[in-house]
């Protein structure tokens, strides 16, 4: 019996050098525990502070692309409006007359009903000395009329070179906005200056309802939009002194103190950059060149929710860790390996599946940018095309529809000669509707071909072929008596347009008349054989006299809503003014209308070289 106390003794003292090596790898198994929860964390972080940045940076590409597109669109709706004054002799005769008041008064109303349909924020005319003469704005506080505005940039660059562009603060209205400039010229020397004020706050307000901030910034790095005020015309990093200098010479941005955001900017690899601004904010910025590169379009996207989202993330990648973990280490165990196995396929089917659900919330808004995109795209392309493409070559087509439907009777009767006479007319109309395109955008944009003999006879034949439908269906008579060989020095393309453009008019002049009758007579002008006169005469209710001494201006129209945009006409005297001619309007009597077209007559300019 003494026996077994000392054996029961050895054994416990041979059991306790067993209890200090268990601690020690628990201990080391801990350790090593935490080291891979913490990767875990770590990794899950990462991944998903990296995939939220790149979902960040690709919307904000798309908002910038569609935000681009709209302000470009936006801006390229007034780039026409200036050289529109060329149309209008009141401008010649105020900028020859400056100090007129009765002239100012007028072209400041003719401004004004221009702008309205226009819808610019100022519209007005400079003389060469930079002196405010006329202006959309004359009768409301802040006009510039009566000011001189000759130290700004836009002014000195469209005396320079024909055009000028420039954003700043209105030296008398102390409103901001994008201005265009065109110089008015006549004989090829200088005369004048158009400019039109585009102003650009509607797009701020816009930014200001999003989520994200946006700013635009000039070549000289100051923020001229803003969707914080704060942020408005404020330079990214300090100005230089010659910055400064030629800044307090144009007075762009008005009486703003300039002073720096004291933003710190941090490049990024393969996506966009990183900045922090002077409250220690930090923002995720994307930006686009805009306006030929001149200015910079930057979205501001605050990285905090995304960080918070990655900390989430993090949390629950460390918290699979652990699960994983237990997993393993409690393999032996059947039944609880079975329900820890099933509680961390549960909890990794759900966090698949929330992820899952993320991806496709994403895939949408990207696929519902981009279709915003493609059909923001799409009205810009519209909107610059529809207009001169419809107005120059509607003509053309129904002259093809006619041709073709009489071949294809040709053909049936038999008549292969007349057919193949029709099949030939087709394709000089292919091949003019070929030249029409590299010409529809004549009345923007002046023209560079250089002019030829064009005989009157040939084009008023093109004209009426292609508007002969019209006139077979209207039952319209139509009387031409042309001298012979009558030649004017013209560009063939244009001259039909101008004929088509008078023609067209006459024949929607006619349309209800009792007598429908057109008279087309050309000659060379009595007592001076350097001109040729083309008259157009139809039989149709005369012209209001108000409306007769603005015919030629854009927007005026006898013709009801919805059938004519008042640019034909305007159209037809820039071409002839373009060739050195001009085109004027005139009632008969007792009804009727009289289109007189003076050109210069080819055969004159050839002698005067031989002699």
């Amino acid at each position: 019996m003494t026996d077994l106390p000392i054996r029961i003794g050895l054994e416990g003292q041979r059991d306790v050098p067993a209890v200090g090596p268990g601690r020690s790898a628990w201990l080391l198994r801990g350790v090593l525990a935490l080291a891979l929860i913490g990767a875990a964390a770590w990794v899950g972080y990462a991944i998903a502070f990296s995939r939220g940045l790149d979902q960040l940076h690709a919307a904000a590409q798309q908002r910038l692309a569609v935000e681009a597109a709209q302000l470009d669109g936006h801006l390229s709706r007034f780039e026409y409006l200036p050289s529109l004054l060329e149309t209008s002799p009141d401008v010649y005769r105020l900028l020859g007359t400056p100090d007129d008041q009765a002239l100012q008064q007028s072209v400041s109303l003719y401004l004004k009903s221009i702008n309205l349909l226009a819808g610019a924020d100022n519209l007005y005319v400079l003389t060469v000395a930079g002196d405010a003469i006329a202006a959309a704005d004359f009768d409301q506080p802040g006009t510039p009329v009566g000011s001189n505005l000759s130290y700004r940039p836009y002014m000195r660059q469209a005396l320079a070179t024909g055009r000028g562009v420039f954003f700043g603060i209105g030296i008398t209205s102390a409103r901001a906005g994008y201005y265009l400039s065109y110089a008015v010229k006549r004989e090829g020397r200088t005369i004048g200056v158009a400019v039109v004020k585009v102003n650009l706050e509607s797009f701020e307000r816009e930014w200001q309802k999003r989520g994200s901030d946006m700013v635009l910034v000039d070549a000289r790095g100051v923020t001229i939009l803003a969707s914080r005020d704060e942020w408005r015309f404020r330079p990214l990093t300090q100005l230089s002194v010659d910055a400064l200098e030629e800044i307090a010479t144009s007075k762009p941005y008005g009486s703003s103190a300039l002073a720096p955001l004291g933003w710190t900017f941090k490049d990024a690899a393969d996506r966009g950059g990183q900045v922090e601004t002077e409250r220690g904010a930090i923002y995720s910025v994307d930006e686009r060149p805009l306006n030929g590169r001149q200015w910079q379009l930057m979205v501001l996207d605050d990285e905090a929710p995304i960080r918070r989202t990655a900390l989430v993330i993090g949390t629950l990648s460390g918290l699979a860790g652990i699960v994983a973990l237990l997993v393993f280490s409690l393999l032996a165990q059947r039944r609880r390996e079975i329900r820890q196995r099933l509680a961390s396929q549960a909890a990794l089917e759900a966090a698949n599946d929330r992820l899952e659900t993320r991806v496709q919330e994403r895939t949408a808004e990207l696929r519902a940018a981009q279709d915003e995109l493609v059909h923001a795209g799409k009205l810009a392309v519209l909107g610059q095309m529809s207009a001169g493409m419809v107005h120059e070559i509607n003509q053309p087509l129904a002259a093809l529809q006619t041709a073709s439907d009489n071949a294809v009777q040709f053909v049936d009767r038999g008549m292969i000669g007349e057919a193949r006479g029709n099949l030939v007319r087709i394709g000089e109309l292919v091949r003019r509707l070929g030249r029409l395109t590299g010409q529809l955008r004549v009345f923007a944009y002046k023209s560079n071909a250089p002019l030829d003999a064009v005989s009157v006879e040939q084009a008023l034949s093109e004209t009426l072929n292609i508007l002969g439908a019209r006139v077979k269906d209207g039952g319209v008579e139509v009387i031409v008596d042309l001298a012979p060989g009558l030649q004017v020095k013209a560009d063939q393309i244009r001259l039909e347009q101008l004929l088509c453009n008078i023609v067209a008019n006459a024949l929607d002049a006619v349309d209800g008349a009792a007598q429908k009758m057109i008279q087309i007579h050309a000659v060379r002008e009595d007592g001076s054989s350097d001109q040729c006169r083309i008259t157009i005469a139809n039989s149709g209710p005369a012209i209001a006299p108000d409306v007769l001494q603005r015919l030629f201006e854009p927007f005026v129209t006898t013709k009801p809503a919805g059938k004519g945009l008042g640019l034909g006409l305007v159209i037809a005297n820039h071409i002839a003014r373009s060739f050195g001619g001009e085109l004027r309007a005139t009632n008969t009597e007792p009804s009727g209308v009289e289109f007189v077209v003076l050109l210069p007559s080819a055969e004159m300019n050839g002698s005067s070289h031989e002699s």
